[in-house]
């Protein structure tokens, strides 16, 4: 067990370490680990991203919680949730230490300007993976062998509510849309 909560605390501490952009950003890198030491299958990281997204808090240390609860129990709730933070609270204390002064020297500002367009791939390709896994079920395109329907149909409604209304839908109204949605379509 000591061993599995340390590769679990390693695990998080390297995602919170090296993931920028927030929590979205680091759903590639615990799939893969999550996947990769066999914690949590495909279905069940897709289920703790809608729930670490639903519920209050940020989304990271959500995610991570549920994660290491599943994997480890309540100890590696702990485990987990202490990775994921401590690389953020070390950096900011360092940042602190120095004043901000090193934020302003041309190298770091370059090098956070270069992360950007990084962030927004790793953003995309969590989406992605969310939506291959809801609607087909799979992550491996030439595995795509049918289609959850309703689930599409949820996304398609709701991402031209999105896409129509962008000025008035808040995510929480997107989520709660796609919650009504959702009772509605699966009751039938």
């Amino acid at each position: 067990m000591i061993t599995s909560l340390l590769r679990l605390f390693f695990i998080f501490f390297k995602i919170g370490l090296f993931t920028f952009g927030g929590g979205y950003a680091m759903i590639p890198m615990i799939r893969q680990d999550m996947l990769h030491y066999n914690y949590l299958t495909e279905e069940q990281i897709t289920l703790f991203i809608g729930i670490a997204e639903s519920t209050p808090g940020p989304f990271a240390i959500n995610i991570a919680t549920f994660a290491g609860f599943h994997s480890e129990g309540f100890i590696g709730a702990i485990v987990a949730t202490l990775a994921v933070f401590l690389p953020s609270f070390i950096i900011i204390l360092l940042i602190a230490y120095f004043s901000g002064k090193i934020l302003k020297h041309p190298l770091v500002k370059n090098a956070l300007d270069f992360l950007k367009p990084v962030v927004v791939g790793l953003v995309a390709t969590a989406a992605l993976n969310v939506l291959f896994q809801v609607v087909f079920k799979t992550n491996d395109i030439s595995m795509i062998n049918s289609v959850d329907y309703k689930s599409l149909l949820i996304f398609i409604v709701v991402f031209l509510l999105a896409i129509i209304f962008k000025k008035q839908m808040t995510p929480v109204k997107l989520i709660l849309i796609s919650a009504i949605l959702g009772i509605v379509v699966f009751a039938f």
